[in-house]
């Protein structure tokens, strides 16, 4: 439940339009709706603007599906990640028209009107096509968290001059979320470009030595870019998320 509607639900009570009962059952399950497998958080977007995210994997599809459909009830729209095709068909069975993002294997679901603001932006660069999964993970998470987003894909070190030629819309952008495998080097190059923040996604392309993508988060982690903070390795949702918090932020 969102807070103008728990504002209005207690100013319908005070005014007595709305009976003590009626009020109960809108209220049921709140703060939290206890299920055999799960604790679904239904105040989450009361305290931070944003109801609680589906992580699918590891979760059965049934039981994906069920969380999900609870956090709908209570706030309208739901956002699940790591979600393969099994998950989706069990989600499509509550709700037909989920979105999913075969690439970033993301599942967004809303209720009939509800309609995600899109302000600001949020731009999306990958060092090449490889890391485009996790980037869609991260811009599918920033444009349901309320922020535009556009993506510039695959412009890594190797080539540098497909980075510069998109210069001007990377200075546009409130905050830039760079993704790369191999030796990690993109967020850095693009740190040194702009004055805006920029959020590092180490992701588990490459070969051997670049370990899984510790390579790349440690050569994140020590950029000489001081606007480059990073997240975990192949954490898109993580990115995605916080650059719409600073993009709100810049925004307003």
């Amino acid at each position: 439940m969102k807070e103008n509607e728990l504002k209005k639900l207690l100013e319908g009570v005070k005014s007595g339009h709305t009976g003590i009962e009626a009020a109960l059952k809108r209220l049921e399950g709140f703060p939290s709706k206890a299920m055999q497998y799960a604790n679904v958080d239904t105040q989450r977007d009361l305290r931070s603007g944003f109801p609680e995210v589906v992580f699918c994997k590891g979760k059965t599809p049934s039981q994906s599906a069920g969380i999900i459909k609870e956090i709908v009830k209570n706030s309208g729209y739901c956002l699940a990640t790591r979600a393969d095709r099994e998950t989706l068909k069990a989600v499509r069975k509550y709700f037909k028209d989920a979105e999913y993002n075969e690439m970033g294997r993301t599942i967004v679901v809303k209720k009939s009107g509800v309609r995600i603001a899109a302000e600001g932006l949020v731009v999306v660069v990958t060092a090449g096509t490889s890391d485009i999964p996790v980037a869609e993970e991260a811009a599918v998470t920033a444009e349901i968290t309320g922020s535009k987003v556009e993506r510039i894909f695959d412009v890594g070190v190797a080539g540098i001059h497909r980075l510069l030629g998109r210069y001007e819309k990377l200075r546009e952008a409130n905050v830039i979320v760079a993704v790369a495998g191999m030796e990690g080097a993109l967020p850095s190059v693009v740190g040194g470009l702009v004055n805006k923040p920029v959020i590092a996604v180490p992701t588990s392309v490459g070969y051997g030595a670049s370990f899984g993508g510790l390579s790349a988060l440690l050569a994140m982690l020590n950029s000489c870019a001081s606007n480059v903070v990073t997240v975990n390795i192949d954490n898109g949702f993580g990115a995605g998320y916080v650059s719409s918090i600073i993009n709100r932020l810049a925004k307003h």
